[in-house]
């Protein structure tokens, strides 16, 4: 089974380290493929920390999500609420 889902990134400093590195550690622990692409642009391994962090993904900017596997649609609900989440504004308080 095959999803795609299109994310508007919430973190205010967008996908840099920490961020980057529990999106990846969500995805690589969901035991299926998932890709990440900013834009129209060029899926890469949604597990691969610096292939997420090369992406540049900024706050505000969209990205697609596609998950193959069993329960796609759950580790897409699981890393769609990552993405959009404002994990900046959580460590400032």
């Amino acid at each position: 089974m095959t999803a795609t889902r299109t994310v508007r990134i919430g973190s205010s400093h967008g996908l840099h380290a920490r961020p980057a590195k529990l999106f990846a550690q969500a995805a690589k622990d969901s035991g299926i493929t998932v890709t990440i692409a900013k834009d129209s642009g060029k899926a890469v391994n949604a597990a691969s920390i610096l292939g997420v962090i090369a992406l540049a993904i900024e706050f505000g900017d969209y990205v697609t999500l596609t998950a193959d596997g069993e329960n796609a649609e759950g580790v897409l609900d699981t890393l769609t609420e990552l993405l959009t989440t404002d994990h900046d504004q959580e460590s400032a308080g």
